[in-house]
C-alpha cells in the first residue's frame, strides 16, 4: 500500500491495516471517527471502540514515523475525527482518476486512438483486485465494489476505443480471456464476436457466439439479448 525505494512498508496488524486504508483511500478527507467503528465492528462496537481507535491511529503514526520523517504529522487529528495528508500525485487512484477525467473529452469527441492510449495508462496503474490484503468490512467493501466497477467501465471504453480506432487483432486474446472472467457479461462476448468477424474468422466468431449461448442457457437458464441474437442472424447471413 506505501512503497518507498522498492520497499513496501504496508502496516500488518490487521485492524490498522483496515483504519490506516480508510484513511489512505479518503486522502486529504476527514474520516469521521464513527465511519472507523462501523468499518472495524459493523452495527455492534464494544464499548471501547473509540479508546481503541485512538490506539490504532497511535500505531499508524508510529509506522508513518519509520517509513519517513515528519510523515507521521500528515495524519492530523480534526474533530469529529482524522485526515490524512497525502500528496495526490503519489496516490495511484488519484493518478487514474485524473487519466480517467482526460481520457472521457477525446472519447466523447470520437479521438479514438488518443483515448484508448489515455485510459490504457490508467489500467496498468491496476495489479490485481484492490485491497486483495485487507479484510474488508462494510465501508472498505462498498468502497472496493465501486472501484471495480470503475475500472469495468474504463476498460470497456478503451476497447471500444481500440476497435473504433481499428485495432482489432491485438484484442482477441485480451477478449478471450475477459470472456473467461466474465463469463456473463454480453458485451465482452460481443465484442469479442466482432472483433473475431472484422479479423476474417467468422467460423470462430460462430462458435463464440454459441459458447456464450450455451453458457448462459445452461448456467442462468437464460438466452443472448436481443442486440446479440441480431449479431448471430448478421453472421449467418454474411
Amino acid at each position: 500500500m506505501i512503497s518507498q525505494g522498492g520497499h513496501d512498508f504496508t502496516p500488518s496488524a490487521p485492524k490498522v491495516l483496515q483504519v490506516f486504508s480508510m484513511l489512505a483511500l479518503r486522502a486529504n478527507k476527514l474520516v469521521p471517527t464513527e465511519l472507523l467503528i462501523q468499518e472495524i465492528w459493523g452495527d455492534d462496537p464494544p464499548r471501547s471502540a473509540r479508546t481503541t481507535i485512538q490506539t490504532y491511529i497511535y500505531q499508524i503514526r508510529k509506522f508513518l514515523a519509520r517509513v519517513g520523517p515528519d510523515l507521521d504529522e500528515r495524519l492530523i487529528t480534526s474533530v469529529p475525527g482524522y485526515v490524512l495528508h497525502m500528496d495526490e500525485d503519489s496516490i495511484d487512484l488519484h493518478v487514474f482518476e485524473s487519466l480517467v477525467d482526460q481520457g472521457r473529452p477525446l472519447y466523447d469527441g470520437r479521438r479514438w486512438g488518443e483515448a484508448a492510449v489515455v485510459f490504457q495508462e490508467a489500467l496498468s496503474l491496476w495489479h490485481g483486485c484492490p485491497l486483495s490484503n485487507v479484510k474488508l468490512g462494510p465501508m472498505l467493501d462498498a468502497h472496493v465494489t465501486h472501484l471495480k466497477e470503475n475500472y469495468r467501465s474504463v476498460l470497456k471504453m478503451r476497447i471500444h476505443a481500440q476497435m473504433e480506432s481499428g485495432v482489432n487483432d491485438d484484442l482477441v486474446a485480451e477478449l478471450r480471456s475477459l470472456s473467461l472472467y466474465f463469463p456473463y457479461d454480453e458485451w465482452i462476448h460481443e465484442q469479442l464476436i466482432r472483433v473475431l468477424e472484422r479479423s476474417g474468422r467468422r467460423s470462430d466468431a460462430m462458435e463464440a457466439y454459441r459458447y456464450l449461448r450455451s453458457t448462459l442457457n445452461d448456467q442462468l437458464g437464460i438466452d443472448p439479448s436481443p442486440q446479440l441474437e441480431r449479431l448471430h442472424m448478421e453472421l449467418l447471413g454474411a
